[in-house]
């Protein structure tokens, strides 16, 4: 591929040719090889790596467990943007919905915003603004309301399923279906999927499976729609116009939105045999990007980092990659999110089935309120495990 268009960095050895797959091996013997289709994805044989680097991190650095925990400045910020966006909603009360003025604050600020509050729920899912259980699901109902569509209840246990079950044949709704690899892995199939990619996030889920309808889903919904009508009430329809397109549009063509496709995607042909030196685990198959983005987005871009230690909050994030750095420093990295989305698109050797995929392995997470506040499901033994 073009160096001009490479968000990678990596120090692995020199790629395999483009009819490459990436297939990993057994600890104990060779599988037999798969056939190669077209519009395959990189299937594997082995567990998910972050397991595996966690114990070597926690043997190497026992400190760093010391790192879980909820972040109390959580809330305050999420209070903060739900402020900045309902301020926004109702100054745009009676601007017209098809105006350079709304569409470029419902980009610059909402988009951000929004993606933002994404990003807060994602945090606040695996327990990590308060110790309390149902104090986390009530916050993310709370950060849940300039987006306008109620999804946090539901985005939960999708979500920690997609952490035990990563990469994992009908589990992970983070992976792309069969049919969006047949149908949009070409340029401007993918240009559709970048530009789209918050209603494929959003529909794509009850097509694998359905998660179990709890109580904490009726109250966010209720909760919601209560909140849209006032809106709609003190402001008017344009105010409730403009949450909903802050969040397709920080779903879409928005730089912060690269973070959907740089997590998980693969964008380099590994070697066979490329292999973690520390813990001689396959790579890659997540990645991370340690840009300024980060500033607005929780960390989020510290992806292997959080798949390492999902209990382990964003802002001690950058420490925890501080302290196990040379599990990390090796590691293939994004330099850019807004290079992420313009390599997708454009190059020919990356596209929908660039994901790798497990046969077997993995859970599901419950939907409900109950649970630990350590992270969201991981207890103290599965978290040194």
């Amino acid at each position: 591929m073009p160096a001009s268009t490479s968000t990678i960095t990596t120090s692995l050895p020199s790629k395999e040719p483009q009819t490459a797959r990436l297939r990993t091996e057994k600890q104990t013997e060779q599988p037999p090889p798969l056939e190669v289709k077209e519009h395959d994805f990189f299937w594997t044989y082995t567990e998910e790596p972050h397991r595996t680097r966690r114990m070597a991190i926690i043997k190497a650095h026992p400190e760093v467990t010391k790192l879980c925990g909820p972040e109390p400045l959580t809330k305050y910020l999420v209070l903060l943007v739900i402020s900045i966006q309902i301020l926004c909603a109702y100054l745009l009360r009676d601007t017209p919905f098809l105006s350079w003025k709304f569409w470029a604050t419902a980009y610059i600020v909402g988009a951000t915003a929004n993606q933002n509050l994404f990003l807060a729920i994602h945090e606040i899912s695996h327990n990590l603004a308060f110790r309390t259980p149902w104090m986390n699901r009530a916050l993310a109902i709370v950060a849940n309301l300039p987006i306008g569509v109620p999804y946090s209840a539901s985005f939960r246990p999708y979500h920690l399923t997609h952490h035990k079950s990563l990469g994992v044949d009908g589990l992970d709704t983070d992976l792309p279906t069969a049919f969006e690899a047949v149908f949009l892995d070409s340029l401007l199939g993918k240009a559709f999927f970048c530009t789209f990619q918050i209603l494929f996030y959003a529909i794509r889920p009850i097509f694998i499976y359905a998660v179990p309808f709890t109580s904490i889903h009726f109250i966010n919904i209720f909760i919601q729609l209560l909140f849209d009508t006032i809106l709609v009430k003190l402001g008017s329809s344009h105010s409730l116009y403009y949450l909903i397109l802050s969040s397709f549009l920080a779903g879409s063509l928005h730089p912060c939105a690269g973070h959907f496709i740089a997590e998980h995607y693969i964008f380099e042909r590994q070697p066979t045999a490329a292999k973690d030196p520390l813990t001689n685990t396959p790579v890659p198959e997540t990645f991370s990007y340690y840009g300024a983005l980060n500033l607005l987005t929780y960390n989020v871009g510290l992806h292997n980092e959080h798949h390492d230690f999902p209990a382990v909050p964003w802002s001690r994030l950058p420490l925890l990659h501080e302290i196990a750095r040379e599990f990390y420093a090796d590691l293939p990295r994004h330099e850019s999110w807004i290079g992420v989305i313009w390599q997708f698109v454009w190059d020919k050797e990356v596209g929908m089935t660039c994901r790798v995929k497990r046969k077997e392995g993995g859970r599901k997470v419950g939907a409900g309120a109950k649970g630990n506040g350590n992270g969201g499901g991981w207890t103290q033994e599965e978290i040194q495990a």
